[in-house]
């Protein structure tokens, strides 16, 4: 995308949990919290380098607790089961609601591919003090 897209409006609706955003080229896209969560540019979720993200599970009733402006180029939204590391620029949520169907079949190819459900509870993190045994 050769210029940043320019946001005019956002709307958090937390009754059907979609972050509605507007764009001054006329687009408007209603993004569902869960594909937010689950494609969070967060190091958390993507991982360092390729091959690295954490597949995301039991997001399906993630709901955005909170958002705070970064700068003049996005968001970061505070989720309620704890996450809050994502920066999302407005290129990002741009791509994430232009490209949902896409994304949405990627996530489910991937948890096929693993063979979890979407609504599995995530695993315990590797040497989390909190991990039961």
């Amino acid at each position: 995308m050769s210029k940043t897209p320019e946001p005019v409006a956002l709307t958090v609706h937390q009754a059907s949990k979609v972050l509605e955003i507007g764009f001054a080229d006329g687009q408007t896209f209603r993004i569902p919290f869960e594909l937010m969560r689950v494609c969070s540019p967060s190091a958390e979720v993507q991982g360092h380098g390729p091959g690295q993200e954490v597949l995301q599970t039991g997001k399906r009733g993630v709901s955005i607790s909170g958002v705070a402006p970064i700068g003049n180029y996005g968001i970061q939204p505070t989720f309620d089961d704890g996450h809050e590391s994502g920066i999302f620029t407005w290129v990002y949520l741009y791509e994430l609601g232009s490209k949902q169907a896409e994304l949405w079949a990627q996530y489910e190819a991937r948890l096929q591919a693993a063979g979890v459900d979407r609504d599995a509870p995530m695993p315990p993190k590797a040497g989390s003090a909190c991990a039961s045994h």
